[in-house]
């Protein structure tokens, strides 16, 4: 079997997203170093279940993991020192809206901090291409949809949307200042096996096994643009193979934010079909065979009403389409669930 020659930094490798990539850079043969600081923002038996299926996929020995903060500028200039990646993913965040009411410090050390000793570390290793995660957060209380990469996003309602309008800004300046191609992905509400316990599909199966109520917020009138982990992973992994290049003619016309004269470019990931977080209830009523008892609850702040992603840029780009149908991904989530919920793994929560 041939090896692919580049070597890749994933970081957040042990995340939801930052595994499925690992997992899919090492079936296609490429060498794989992941990092991750296995905090406790969820139970870290989770990420710990998520490496050891890294693990199984690594057929040729191409997979090193380290635990390290992203905060940690020696730790992170020694990891591009010693293993020389060509390519990094830049996953690792602390994620959820609603938490960074609790904790906003951790939001600036891990987003914002830890993102410019990765900016730092591609800037003084003349790394190839930096792809990096975003949030449709961003978009914040923008009432026009589909979500467009034209639209504003200055105007952020949670310290989370914050960190990572601000990452979009950390990197085109490196971008353009050291002419290191990047590529920013604005991602829309991420579900599957193996994902976040924070994130509503986990958290109302659990309540509905255990035959507790769910918090429905905003009375139930709220949408969301569900996207499946392998329709994000394949948008990922067709990035990660076309490098961006500086727009020259720019200003020849209107400016487009989604380009720039620097090889910087950004995009929408989602399925571009929002769905009613009641409909959504009910396939997961169905494909876990459970009732929901449901308890209405006022809108959070930080929350958007609805997220609807245009995907058409993204589409153009890479010939991205998404593939798995929400009714099929939730069936997918509620089969791998049941048996989740019923391991060994979940048992130590």
């Amino acid at each position: 079997m041939t090896l692919n020659k580049k070597i890749i930094l994933v970081t957040g490798a042990a995340g939801f997203i930052g595994s499925a990539i690992s997992q899919k850079l090492l079936m296609e043969n490429y060498e794989v170093i992941g990092i991750d600081n296995i905090n406790g923002y969820y139970n870290p038996f989770l990420k710990q279940h998520r490496i050891k299926d890294i693990e199984q996929i690594d057929q040729n020995n191409c997979w090193r993991f380290l635990k390290v903060n992203l905060e940690n500028s020696k730790k992170i200039d020694q990891i591009f020192e010693k293993y020389k990646p060509n390519i990094v993913i830049n996953l690792a965040a602390q994620a959820g809206v609603r938490y960074s009411l609790e904790n906003p410090m951790s939001y600036i050390e891990s987003n914002i901090v830890g993102f410019l000793n990765i900016l730092e570390g591609c800037r003084n290793h003349k790394i190839e291409h930096l792809i990096y995660a975003s949030s449709s957060s961003v978009y914040g209380g923008n009432k026009i949809t589909p979500f467009n990469e034209s639209h504003s996003v200055d105007h952020p309602i949670s310290l989370y949307a914050a960190t990572k309008k601000s990452n979009e800004m950390l990197a085109h300046s490196y971008s353009h200042l050291f002419q290191i191609p990047m590529t920013g992905l604005r991602f829309f509400t991420v579900y599957g096996p193996m994902g976040r316990p924070d994130m509503a599909p986990m958290i109302f199966a659990d309540a509905m096994l255990r035959g507790q109520s769910i918090n429905v917020f905003n009375e139930g009138n709220m949408s969301r643009d569900f996207t499946y982990i392998d329709d994000v992973t394949d948008a990922i992994y067709k990035c990660f193979l076309k490098t961006p290049s500086s727009d020259l003619h720019f200003y020849d016309n209107e400016a487009e934010p989604s380009k720039s004269f620097a090889p910087h470019r950004i995009f929408n990931v989602g399925s571009n079909n929002p769905t009613n977080l009641l409909d959504f209830i009910e396939l997961l009523e169905s494909s876990l065979g459970v009732k929901a008892l449901k308890e209405m609850k006022p809108m959070q702040p930080g929350d958007i009403q609805s997220t609807f992603a245009d995907i058409n840029r993204l589409q153009n780009w890479v010939n991205f389409y998404p593939k798995t149908p929400l009714d099929s991904g939730i069936m997918k989530f509620a089969s791998w669930y049941r048996e989740y919920f019923n391991s060994s793994y979940y048992r130590k929560i």
